[in-house]
């Protein structure tokens, strides 16, 4: 019995690791840099796990938004200089589902565009380095200025990760010209703050008197996305303004009005998604940006 019940075991153990193999999954914990890391830097701490019922333990204050953004779980680790035992460098791998999600999360972090070199994409300064890489986000913080040792350890953990998933497609439907770089940021839920825009894209544009952004809200289907276009113009009916004519003619139905507090603001539908630009001020400049972004979504 005890030799039926060895055996069963190894054939269990056999199918989780070509389960492993084949699906392409990774133990978290085998992503934290040990035996591979600079020589003068000592793993003193980790690695620690954490799931959806710990994370609160660990970042109390922003475990609600990585929640938010599909968090699975994660792993912490931390790594001290030997001859300076104050220099300290925390790790952070959080498995967030897919890598929509990842970069969502990086998006809401990065504050500005100061690539690294390391990951899909990137953020580095002296104390910080932030990365996302397939269905990872990363973080890694110095306790005291030391780039050259995040870029190290990032690339590293990067280097570990064999997630082959490529960034979203929906980045690239932002067309390119004044875009503000590193503003792309994807929200889970509630686009431009309306819950009927569900979750979606938004950039930056940059030049002229005022700053603007083109939005891209993802639906499950066609029919929903016209339900949110019906909201939406439900929504500025009632708070803001609808106009009722305009000149931009894109073939398909045009919402145009002014919010009450994020300016003007032109939206039409796309198969099962809902585009537009907001807080523009020329109208003309507004409607090529538009049309030039419902172009680019195929």
């Amino acid at each position: 019995m005890v030799h039926r019940k060895r055996i069963l075991l190894f054939i269990l153990m056999g199918i989780l690791i070509c389960w492993e193999t084949v699906s392409g999954a990774t133990p978290l914990e085998s992503l934290v840099p040990r035996k591979d890391i600079p020589e003068e830097w000592t793993l003193i701490h980790g690695p620690q796990l954490y799931n959806k019922k710990t994370l609160f333990e660990h970042i109390n204050g922003q475990a609600e938004l990585f929640l938010k953004y599909g968090f699975q779980k994660s792993v912490f680790a931390i790594y001290q200089d030997k001859k300076k035992a104050q220099n300290q460098i925390e790790l952070d791998i959080y498995d967030m589902g897919n890598v929509v999600q990842s970069f969502g999360v990086f998006s809401r972090f990065r504050n500005e565009d100061r690539a690294g070199g390391f990951g899909l994409e990137s953020f580095l300064d002296d104390h910080t380095a932030l990365f996302y890489k397939g269905k990872y986000y990363v973080m890694v913080y110095a306790t005291e200025s030391n780039p050259d040792s995040l870029k190290q350890f990032s690339k590293l953990v990067s280097s570990k990760i064999s997630d082959p998933s490529f960034p979203p497609k929906e980045i690239r439907f932002f067309p390119q010209n004044k875009l503000k770089p590193g503003s792309i940021q994807y929200f889970p839920e509630g686009l431009l703050g309306h819950q009927f825009l569900k979750r979606g894209f938004q950039g930056t544009y940059v030049g002229g008197e005022k700053e603007s952004s083109l939005f891209l809200s993802i639906f499950k289907d066609s029919k929903e996305a016209t339900k949110g276009l019906e909201l939406y113009q439900e929504h500025l009916s009632q708070k803001g303004k609808v106009t009722s004519e305009s000149s931009v003619q894109f073939g398909t139905r045009v919402l145009i009005g002014e919010d009450p507090y994020q300016g003007k603001v032109i939206v039409l539908q796309k198969r099962f998604y809902l585009l537009g630009i907001i807080g523009f001020i020329k109208e003309e400049e507004a409607e090529h940006r538009l049309k030039e972004f419902m172009d680019r979504i195929k």
